[in-house]
């Protein structure tokens, strides 16, 4: 399902205005520390795998079932990667979007990867020096899963 029913349900009232929602996105490795990847149907774009946590969801949660449900790749949260507030974002339908993401690193540990639903056009594990163009917040995101850093925040406070 691409769009939860509980954001159907808010968007019946609240039209296309901007909504500011949560979002989980994963950066998974396997064991030869190639990505998967998803080729978006409504972009048509290679990303990361990403989705919007049911209400009560745990992020960490999230992020294993959105793997699973979009690659059919089964994996594990390692840790918090990033934490960050999107740009705006608006969808060919109009809706628009700003999400607070928090992205995990996550090891993949079984299944095979395959398009698992309508969201995804293809999959697929890539290695780092065989990337498809990809926009630059997934290639930040990538990079900050290969090395052992804090998780990152922006620490800017506004005045």
């Amino acid at each position: 399902m691409a769009t939860p029913d509980f954001i159907r349900d808010i968007r019946a009232t609240a039209g296309h205005q901007l909504l500011f929602l949560p979002g989980v996105s994963a950066v998974v490795l396997d064991d030869e520390d190639r990505v998967l990847l998803g080729r978006r149907a409504d972009t048509g774009k290679w990303a990361i795998l990403a989705g919007i946590p049911e209400p009560g969801e745990q992020p960490a949660t999230t992020a294993v079932r959105e793997v699973f449900e979009e690659s059919a790749v089964r994996c594990v949260p390692e840790r918090v990667l990033q934490v960050q507030a999107t740009e705006p974002i608006q969808y060919p339908n109009g809706d628009r979007c700003q999400f607070m993401n928090i992205t995990f690193l996550c090891r993949a540990v079984g299944g095979e990867a395959k398009v698992n639903d309508e969201e995804s056009l293809e999959v697929g594990w890539f290695a780092m020096d065989g990337l498809p163009e990809l926009a630059d917040h997934d290639l930040t995101r990538i990079k900050r899963a290969l090395v052992d850093e804090p998780t990152w925040f922006d620490a800017t406070v506004a005045d």
